[in-house]
């Protein structure tokens, strides 16, 4: 989201955050330590309240190490789940 200059900040300050509502991975290949990778990441739907990231890792020689789903839910200071902030939604949607 930082790539897009979205205004996490003052989303924070106006007690509007985003948590983790569920992670997935299906690993495909192992990594090694010495392995270089590259995460790639793109926005996949965009919910009332959930934003979903999907991932690919791969290693310095292009082999799908893993795929990852992650799904960001927007919540107040209470934790309670809120609406996307229409200015947010805008910039993801690019």
């Amino acid at each position: 989201m930082a790539q897009r200059q979205a205004p996490l900040n003052e989303l924070a300050d106006k007690g509007i955050f985003f948590v983790v509502g569920r992670q997935e991975i299906d690993y495909k290949f192992p990594a090694q330590y010495a392995d270089i990778l590259t995460i790639d990441t793109r926005i996949g739907e965009i919910s009332r309240a959930s934003i979903e990231f999907l991932n690919e890792i791969k290693n310095q020689n292009h082999k799908l190490v893993a795929k990852a789903r992650t799904l960001l839910v927007c919540v107040d200071k209470r934790f309670k789940a809120k609406s996307v902030p229409d200015t947010l939604r805008v910039l993801l949607e690019k």
